[in-house]
């Protein structure tokens, strides 16, 4: 069954930055993350939140889901809109929060989650093939759907197909994508005259290749 569930408000405390540049560097030891909120009438503002409590926030909400926000005792409503990351550890280095008019539209990718196991996979040999791991949506911040759920058991068949038409969504939601919009498929295990002609394609096609030369058998001088 492919289904939506309407994300749940998740809290997330923030405190005033006044700290900036590169003297945050040594405050990430302490499990603080510099942090920056813009968005619908609101002025731009540093912030810190806590290490800890942004990963089990983040795990639970993506960059979907919308986070209340918590800011010296005033609540916001908030999106993550981007994260950078450090490039040694992998840790989130920093955050970019939006605030969003619960009045007003926003355009978002909702996160795909495939689960089951499609028959055309486990009995035929088939080979999975997803083309979207995300959907664009369009709706007011309160429908947001946290994710959508792809049984892959209904590709039972080298025929069938997933498509966006089979998403199962709120009337409240637009989705920003043809209808028929490929999701996932089953191809079918390629024959040993397809593998063949492939290894002999790629054997034809590297002389091809910026640089490479195909070595020929030298020509014997004609005797005098």
């Amino acid at each position: 069954m492919l289904h939506d569930k309407m994300s749940e408000l998740i809290l997330l405390k923030a405190d005033i930055r006044d700290i900036v540049g590169k003297k945050v560097a040594k405050f990430r030891k302490e499990n603080k993350v510099p942090a920056v909120i813009y968005g619908n009438k609101v002025a731009c503002q540093n912030l810190w939140i806590n290490d800890l409590d942004f990963t089990r926030v983040h795990n639970k909400a993506g960059e979907s889901a919308l986070i209340e926000l918590e800011i010296a005792g005033k609540k916001l409503n908030v999106l993550i809109h981007e994260l950078q990351h450090d490039h040694r550890s992998g840790k989130v280095s920093h955050v970019d929060f939006f605030q969003v008019n619960m009045k007003e539209e926003v355009e978002t990718e909702i996160p795909l989650e495939f689960v089951g196991e499609s028959a055309a996979v486990k009995a035929h040999g088939g080979v999975l093939i997803k083309n979207l791991d995300a959907v664009s949506v369009k709706c007011l911040p309160a429908n947001l759907p946290e994710k959508f759920v792809i049984d892959l058991s209904k590709l039972a068949t080298f025929e069938d197909h997933i498509t966006v038409a089979d998403l199962k969504i709120s009337d409240l939601v637009e989705i920003l994508l043809e209808a028929d919009t490929v999701i996932a498929l089953v191809a079918a295990p390629r024959t040993e005259s397809e593998m063949e002609g492939l290894d002999q394609k790629v054997e034809e096609d590297v002389t091809k290749v910026a640089g490479v030369v195909k070595e020929e058998k030298p020509v014997e001088e004609k005797k005098k």
